[in-house]
């Protein structure tokens, strides 16, 4: 009999990509989004499933709400990839990234416990959790040192999912995710920011590139792969949590080379600190300036993830390198810019 899953964020990029990966796999899907003004679909509708999905207004900050929505949907699985999820705005927003990021996992929790304890139970950890890090590579033992109020929130989640593992013998779970991206990512984050950045300076509709932290070096990796770990997490006879990861550390300014060089641009660094300038070795153009306003209050300066027990215990590997992952970022945003002009 076929399974049914309940996923929450499912408009965001990592909810978008486990719905299909989901829906190949014959589940029947339920997807919780929050409300706006505007619903905000174009990731499923990129994906060309959100036909295919039971869409459901909800709140993790609402228990009954959730009480109500597992009783109504009766999931086998459910992966909580809702969250106030860029690091930047829980500096300008710390109190809301604590009650949807944090607490918003204990009403998930305690509407599972309350309404079906056999419910198996994904959390989307962050390595945001280790912030100013330990030891490197970044491994499940690894100390955590948050940095963030976003990475602070997560830490919560990721404890009171252990917490109610071991208190209520739910199947419940963490993954420990390293940055992935793609082109469903959002605008904010810096990838695709610098990937969309480097077409519309290649198509005239932007002069430069304004950037914070050049050298901040992180574990990059695409969404795609990352979330068929989150599946095989749920299928395994006990519930552990896994550190996902490519095991390759590259700087914000190798992603910048990359990218502006898909777009056709060489770009050559002159200066030093915030002046320093990343200039088209072609035409002479500054197309990169720092802007101290991106930087963090507190940086994170260098994530890089040892997912050998992934690779081990769930037979998970990544599959896209870095370089593919930026090029397929930079042709998706290449293909969009075409499609709005024509």
């Amino acid at each position: 009999m076929a399974k049914t899953v309940f996923i929450t964020g499912i408009t965001g990029q990592d909810g978008a990509y486990l719905a299909k990966l989901l829906l190949e796999k014959g589940y029947k899907v339920y997807g919780g989004y929050r409300r706006l003004s505007t619903p905000n679909f174009w990731r499923i509708e990129e994906l060309a499933i959100k036909d295919k999905i039971s869409l459901l207004e909800v709140d993790l900050l609402d228990s009954g709400n959730l009480i109500r929505t597992l009783n109504e949907t009766k999931p086998d699985e459910v992966y909580n990839l809702a969250a106030q999820s860029f690091v930047a705005v829980s500096f300008e927003k710390p109190v809301l990234t604590g009650q949807v990021t944090a607490l918003g996992v204990t009403n998930l929790l305690e509407a599972v416990r309350i309404v079906n304890t056999k419910i198996k139970l994904y959390q989307a950890s962050s390595s945001e959790m280790f912030g100013k890090v330990q030891e490197i590579p970044q491994k499940e033992t690894t100390p955590f040192y948050p940095r963030s109020p976003y990475a602070v929130a997560k830490l919560y989640g990721h404890w009171i999912t252990i917490n109610y593992r071991e208190s209520f013998n739910i199947f419940a779970c963490s993954g420990i995710l390293f940055n992935h991206e793609s082109p469903l990512r959002g605008i904010e984050f810096v990838t695709r920011k610098i990937t969309d950045a480097a077409v519309r300076i290649k198509t005239g509709k932007q002069d430069c590139l304004e950037i914070g932290n050049l050298d901040a070096k992180r574990d990059w990796g695409f969404a795609g792969d990352y979330v068929r770990s989150i599946w095989m997490m749920l299928q395994q006879n006990k519930p552990e949590d896994f550190v996902i990861a490519t095991g390759e550390a590259h700087s914000v300014r190798e992603f910048i080379e990359q990218a502006f060089q898909h777009a056709g641009f060489y770009i050559e660094w002159r200066g030093t600190g915030v002046d320093e300038k990343g200039i088209d070795r072609k035409s002479g153009k500054v197309l990169i300036k720092i802007n101290p306003k991106f930087f963090r209050p507190a940086e994170v300066e260098f994530l890089c993830g040892d997912s050998s027990r992934a690779r081990e215990k769930l037979g998970w590997k990544p599959e896209v390198t870095f370089s593919e992952l930026v090029q397929m970022m930079v042709q998706s945003d290449l293909k969009r810019m075409e499609k709005n002009n024509n």
